[in-house]
């Protein structure tokens, strides 16, 4: 047997490694983090010749736990729009790295002159303490041979990141998940695939779950539908309505279970106007039927009578199960201004009986919030300062495919520092929340037809890639990818920051982030290089470690 040739580097979690491109990044060795906190690093190879099997195992020197994934390629038939800033790794089709496929018996692939990865997350374990923990990657071939190996260095400090606070919700999409698994909606297999999905949510700082009341009214083409994904039951008798919550109620106890502490109620309205109902299935003369949906008017007054039979009585039910203080509620989505006459007819539909409720839309012009229609309105980190000028007590932004230009984001052509910039970004805006549209969204554009995402990257040559979902369905359960983890890590930035602030003052904080990453940073402005953002979180954890 031809003996192994491999080379190989210890590189960031904020590498992206490509197949078919020499691996310019430089060595990462080291790194520190807090008592609880969760780190990850890379270890990149490449084979000289075509090498079956390779092996690789971690093992280490502390109490850490070792998870060693690989990365995967999946492909991007469109990885941006025709105009984009430079501010990219590459604006061409092509095989991309993004998920963590499970490393089966600790087997990888070596396919000969092509840089790959493997991902490397470092758990704390149960009884995790201060200092030095050497954590070793070694690769053998099929015989034992010991091919190449690797030593990163972690110093744990004494210090806890504290509980995060901004509100974090990657919209939940209960129907994706049936479909792609072919499982009856809400049966018990459904129920599964909905426990490991949210918990895998939950470990990666989500803390809000969108919960679909009825099937939520999103990205489907007009007169479309998506499968009925509705947790409340309803049932018509002549002009009255009654209201069932036993699903809701099992979707709230999973949510308890798996630590998701807020839901975040489907919108009650449709998508890009609020002129119409969403689609709601009720039990009338003893049978199921379509009550409303893209044919009722979403001002008239059949939808206005169930509202008003329907709102009451799901705050009554809330208060019973005590989550009445831990609901958001939804209008419509993405409103613009030929949308006003509309929009306020629903919102005072809605006030009528949530004004004590925060309602919170994803919407981009100001003139929504100056005219009172929405409470807690959601801008694009594009859209933001005009928000920002009006001081909201409660700040929140997204991102989606139209945030390409200049802000941060998350698709794959991107560097992964124009993910994690979010959250010094969060710190700096003083963040309340952030929201995206896409945790698992594996259909088309408009909900057309569903896509498999080991494919299918761009919804359909919709969105850019990495737009649409940042998990992978896998057999076990949820198969997350690079942009998740690197979102985590950004949470856990902003918690780093926010404990700093405990002994150093807020303007202490600030002011160090200036002198480590500039003045002026904004949406708009800050450092993409890699080691920019890494060595900053290196100062931060001094700072804390010198204040402990």
């Amino acid at each position: 047997m031809e003996p192994i040739s491999l080379e190989t580097r210890l590189v960031s979690s904020l590498v992206k490694v490509f197949a078919d491109e020499e691996l310019k990044a430089e060595p990462w060795m080291a790194g520190t983090a807090l008592r609880n906190e969760t780190y990850s690093f890379q270890v990149a190879y490449r084979c000289g010749h075509l090498t079956k099997p390779l092996f690789v195992k971690a093992s280490t020197s502390g109490g850490s736990s070792i998870t060693l994934r690989e990365i995967g390629l999946v492909p991007s038939e469109m990885p941006c729009y025709h105009r984009h800033d430079e501010g990219i790794l590459r604006s061409t089709p092509g095989l991309y790295p993004d998920p963590l496929l499970p490393i089966k018996e600790g087997r990888v692939v070596g396919p000969p002159q092509q840089w790959r990865s493997v991902w490397v997350t470092v758990h704390p374990g149960g009884e995790s303490k201060g200092g030095e923990e050497a954590i070793h990657i070694v690769f053998t071939s099929g015989d034992g041979e010991k091919a190449a190996e690797e030593t990163f260095t972690l110093t744990r400090l004494e210090a806890d990141l504290p509980k995060q606070r901004l509100l974090h919700t990657e919209w939940f999409h209960a129907d994706c998940l049936a479909t792609y698994y072919g499982d009856e909606v809400f049966s018990e297999k459904h129920w599964v695939r909905i426990r490991q999905f949210i918990r895998t949510a939950a470990e990666h700082g989500m803390n809000m779950i969108l919960t679909p009341l009825f099937t939520p009214p999103l990205d489907t083409e007009v007169g479309g539908e998506r499968p009925t994904v509705q947790l409340v039951d309803v049932k018509k008798t002549g002009s009255a309505y009654s209201f069932g919550y036993e699903r809701l109620e099992r979707w709230i106890s999973l949510c308890e279970e798996e630590g998701i502490p807020y839901l975040e109620m489907s919108h009650l309205f449709t998508q890009w106007g609020a002129k119409h109902a969403p689609k709601i299935i009720a039990e009338v003369d003893g049978t199921l039927q379509q009550i409303f949906g893209w044919d009722t008017d979403a001002a008239g007054p059949e939808y206005e009578a169930f509202l008003d039979a329907f709102l009451p009585d799901l705050i009554a039910f809330l208060q019973r199960t005590g989550w009445e203080d831990k609901c958001y509620f939804h209008i419509s989505d993405e409103p613009n201004l030929s949308h006003l006459e509309s929009y306020s007819k629903a919102s005072a539909l809605i006030r009528k009986h949530l004004d004590q409720y925060p309602i919170i839309d994803a919407l981009s012009d100001a003139t929504f919030y100056d005219k009172g229609l929405v409470k807690q309105p959601i801008p694009a980190n594009n859209h933001i300062e005009p928000f920002v000028e009006r001081k909201l007590d409660e700040l929140w932004t997204y991102y989606c495919c139209s945030q390409h230009i200049d802000v941060p984001n998350r698709f794959f052509h991107m560097p992964s520092s124009r993910n994690r910039i979010m959250g010094v970004l969060s710190y700096v805006y003083n963040l309340k929340g952030f929201l995206h549209w896409g945790y698992n969204f594996w259909y088309s554009q408009y909900s057309k037809y569903p896509i498999d995402p080991y494919r299918v990257t761009d919804a359909g040559h919709a969105f850019p890639s990495g737009d649409a979902f940042l998990v992978y369905p896998g057999e076990d359960g949820p198969v997350e990818s690079i942009r998740l983890e690197v979102m985590s890590e950004a949470l856990q930035d902003l918690r780093a920051l926010e404990l700093l602030e405990e002994t150093r003052g807020r303007e202490k904080v600030l002011a160090l982030i200036e002198q480590e990453l500039g003045s002026g940073l904004s949406m708009t402005s800050y450092p993409l290089e890699e080691r920019a953002l890494l060595n900053f979180r290196e100062k931060v954890n001094r700072e804390i470690a010198s204040a402990s």
